[in-house]
């Protein structure tokens, strides 16, 4: 271990800190911020670069604020609590820079101005937690390489800080609890068990419980099967195990960074993928003449078609993109894909192959940026990116970008 003292410059995506030490080696800071002078220890000199420990902050920066969690520094929810939130948004509004031109290998990327979340505390509407060792729930802790048991979380909306009180599970098998709130606030806990058979539950609160299948469908337990969410001013039912954006204010804001980038016109066809319960194909078809919409899952297939009902140019495939694109008799115009985990192989051959107009991408930066590289070598070019930040006291960003070919 080595003492040292610099002088930080950059956000590096992860949420740390950047500066270098005297041979020029990257040196990354968790908790600093860029400008800041630092005192560290850094391992391993001879590393091509260290991840150090904070010992103290010499000079601090004018940014620097009191984090407002007891956890912030163990737990792995939050990385930039000590950061004012527009200080926060401009380190961001950098990395995914960073990102496009460095990974995606993207020159001079056109980037709009980040969209910030509407509130820095106080807005996600579900959280995920596993068993502590301690007894009860928590998070992960990277910094303790286990599971803490948390008494707050103020990222959380206050009806789910207050849950996290009131909920336990007494389920040796549990791997995972995922806690949502509907739009009255009420509460759906969606348990992820090792074994497949429904336990036997009791609940002494106002809960609707499911357990959910290793396929990501649910069976209700206990309570209504499940939750509401408005978005746009159009409510949407989704099931347990069926992805949906944190909170309304996300879904909204994730809505508009698409229609502003895909520039939709009265007359084109769009291939959504995946549509999940429907909340952005409504949007979609509400601008467009058709949509395609693809979806694996059963449970949020069977919550669109609920929630698209009284659109007439919506067409819902059952199917995974693999098993619906090369079977497409018509070509789209324009191609929206949000991927959990990057581009699929199927999806890129079918692009190279078919080459729509207009690809419109939206994914947290790291991944998209990998994905701008792929799309590059199968003849896209990027024409916008519009950053949104989803995750204030997290690192993680979301970028909405457009290709042509």
């Amino acid at each position: 271990m080595t003492e040292l003292t610099l002088t930080l410059t950059d956000m590096a995506h992860g949420g740390m800190a950047l500066g270098r030490d005297k041979g020029g080696k990257p040196v990354f800071v968790p908790f600093a911020i860029p400008g800041e002078t630092v005192r560290i220890r850094a391992p391993r000199p001879d590393a091509r670069f260290a991840r150090a420990t904070l010992l103290d902050v010499i000079k601090p920066s004018a940014d620097r604020v009191e984090p407002r969690c007891r956890h912030f520094g163990v737990c792995g929810n939050c990385h930039f609590q000590h950061m004012a939130y527009t200080a926060q948004l401009r380190a961001k509004e950098a990395v995914v820079r960073d990102q496009l031109a460095r990974v995606g290998g993207v020159r001079n990327p056109v980037v709009r101005p980040i969209v910030p979340y509407p509130v820095a505390y106080d807005y996600r509407a579900e959280t995920t937690l596993f068993r502590a060792e301690e007894g009860g729930l928590g998070y992960w802790s990277p910094v303790e390489r286990r599971i803490f048991r948390v008494e707050e979380c103020p990222i959380l909306h206050p009806e789910l800080q207050a849950a996290l009180g009131e909920v336990d599970v007494d389920l040796p098998d549990l791997r995972k609890l995922t806690l949502r709130l509907g739009d009255g606030d009420e509460l759906l806990a969606a348990l992820e068990v090792e074994g497949v058979e429904p336990p036997e539950l009791a609940a002494d609160f106002p809960v609707s419980v499911a357990i959910v299948l290793p396929d990501r469908t649910a069976a209700s337990l206990i309570g209504d099967p499940f939750l509401e969410r408005t978005v746009g001013g159009r409510p949407f039912r989704v099931s347990p195990g069926v992805a949906f954006p944190h909170s309304v204010a996300a879904a909204e804001l994730l809505v508009a960074a698409v229609l502003g980038v895909a520039e939709i016109k009265p007359t084109d066809t769009v291939l959504e993928s995946p549509a999940g319960p429907g909340w952005l194909t409504a949007a979609l078809a509400g601008r467009a003449a058709a949509v395609i919409a693809i979806e694996p899952n059963p449970d949020a297939v069977a919550d669109a078609a609920e929630n698209l009902d009284a659109f007439d140019n919506v067409s819902l495939y059952e199917a995974t993109e693999d098993e619906v694109l090369p079977a497409l008799d018509a070509l789209p115009d324009v191609v929206v894909l949000r991927p959990e985990a990057g581009l699929s192989a199927g999806a890129l051959e079918w692009l190279a192959a078919a080459r729509p107009g207009r690809v419109v991408v939206a994914a947290e930066v790291g991944a998209l940026a990998k994905d701008a590289k792929r799309l590059a070598q199968v003849g896209y070019r990027p024409t916008a990116f519009q950053p949104v930040d989803l995750a204030p006291q997290g690192f993680w960003v979301e970028v909405v970008g457009q290709w042509s070919v």
